[in-house]
């Protein structure tokens, strides 16, 4: 569903419940603190794991680039979440789940392959 254009995030529409805003600012910086974790887990990987013929960078850049698509999509999130609680609609649905589970899924399915390996 696309965000209507006459509800703005901080006007229009009618003021929600200040405990769903203060749900919605947390759920958004949860997201930030996962992708800034997997960041510094990557980091962590290219840094201090030994593997043949770069591997352990496949792995960290799979952190990374899984880090940078959830910090991407965390705004717009947020935005659609909170439009949608001034126009007294329902919650958008988001496959930023969907995508983390599936990029967590690979990095544990790379992780193993650089475990047998070694």
């Amino acid at each position: 569903m696309a965000p209507r254009e006459d509800i703005k995030p901080h006007e229009g529409g009618s003021e929600p419940d200040y405990r769903f805003t203060l749900a919605n600012e947390r759920t958004f910086l949860a997201w930030l603190r996962t992708a800034l974790g997997l960041l510094a887990g990557g980091v962590a990987v290219h840094q201090l794991v030994p593997s043949p013929a770069g591997a352990s960078g496949v792995l960290a850049g799979l952190c990374v680039a899984l880090a940078a698509v959830l910090a991407l999509t965390a705004y717009p999130r947020w935005r659609r979440v909170q439009i949608a609680m001034r126009a007294g609609e329902p919650l958008p649905r988001s496959l930023m789940i969907v995508v983390l589970t599936a990029g967590l899924f690979l990095l544990i399915l790379a992780a193993a392959v650089l475990l047998a390996l070694s």
